[in-house]
């Protein structure tokens, strides 16, 4: 075998065994860089003339040319596979408009809800949800508010007009409690579980609007107490309005789903119109929970004597309010573009 037989063997089977592009410039370079191994060979061709100078560089032009097509063709072969790998690791949903590129703002409801529930499933928390029209079993009934209940009172309810079934009347339910009952009928205890959704009452001012936004969590678990309860809410809050320390206010009151129950007050103080939490000796209710009712363990076919539920309830709005400094309610739902200008927020927040 000829040198140039043996140059082309060796050259055409380190091209097709090669499995990088870097070990492939290498050979690339060992072959025809200045010290490559045709360069070596085509010096012969100095110490030559006539025909046997000729039949060699036609030998040598030939072989050149074989190796430069094998080369850029294991080029493009690896090409492609570092491609393929590029586009698996760095995969980017063209369809979908990139961040910056964003119109419009993000409102603060949204902005808020997913604030809610970032830290609460930071808790193991799992989401749970129901529909807006509900039956005055679920949103009444299970909850511990049965006919003529004085409870009631308490909510001026839409009712929807001759429409009903085996659970009573149909309604645009009044509070996310009901959640509550569909998650115990649908989960053995223990339970961990929040909600986030529109709710209706009729009433409309500065401080109420005809629809709001709630969040409830619930918790089910063995030997449970408002202390238990206590500890969470106080870290929901610290982490919510980003404050180290805080104080909590529970004042007894009535909800006919818990007993006992409370509405839950923190501290703060007022610094150049805005309000600070964790600080200073004036109170501002928060939320309302307790622990929950064993009637409504009952209808939500838990075993009361085996489990203790716990159950608590915010505002969105009057969070986000409260957090961003939004005076009016009734501006969360009509549609002003000043207002989002004002108080939205950037994709880039998210």
């Amino acid at each position: 075998m000829s040198e140039l037989e043996r140059l082309q063997a060796s050259c055409l089977y380190e091209i097709a065994n090669c499995d990088s592009l870097k070990k492939l410039d290498m050979l690339k370079s060992a072959v025809f860089g200045k010290n490559g191994k045709i360069t070596e060979i085509m010096k012969k061709l100095r110490d030559m003339d006539g025909d046997e100078k000729r039949q060699l560089g036609a030998a040598i032009n030939s072989l050149k040319d074989e190796i430069m097509e094998k080369l850029d063709e294991k080029f493009y072969e690896l090409e492609m596979q570092e491609l393929d790998k590029k586009l698996a690791s760095e995969f980017v949903d063209v369809g979908m408009p990139s961040r910056p590129n964003c119109f419009g703002k993000i409102h603060p409801i949204t902005k808020v809800e997913e604030e809610v529930a970032h830290i609460f499933s930071s808790y193991g928390f799992a989401f749970a949800d129901g529909p807006d029209v509900e039956s005055e079993y679920f949103n009444f009934t299970a909850l511990n508010m049965p006919d003529h209940h004085p409870a009631k009172t308490m909510h001026d309810t839409f009712y929807v007009h001759k429409l009903a079934d085996e659970n009573g009347r149909k309604l645009l339910r009044t509070h996310t409690s009901p959640v509550q009952i569909y998650a115990m009928r649908a989960n053995e205890p223990p339970l961990r579980c929040f909600s986030i959704g529109r709710v209706y009452r009729s009433d409309y001012d500065a401080t109420h609007t005809p629809m709001f936004t709630q969040v409830e969590g619930v918790v089910l678990e063995k030997n449970i107490g408002f202390s238990h309860l206590k500890w969470l809410l106080s870290d929901f809050v610290k982490k919510f309005f980003e404050v180290k320390t805080v104080q909590m206010r529970f004042r007894p009151s009535f909800f006919p789903f818990t007993e006992p129950s409370a509405e839950i007050d923190i501290n703060y103080e007022m610094r150049d119109g805005k309000i600070i939490f964790g600080v200073g000796d004036r109170w501002l209710e928060i939320a309302g929970g307790g622990a929950v009712h064993p009637n409504v363990l009952k209808y939500g076919k838990v075993d009361g004597e085996k489990y203790q539920g716990l159950a608590f309830g915010f505002g969105i709005e009057r969070l986000a309010s409260l957090k961003y400094g939004i005076p009016d309610l009734r501006g969360y739902f009509e549609s002003n573009e000043r207002w989002i200008n004002a108080f939205g927020f950037s994709h880039a927040t998210r």
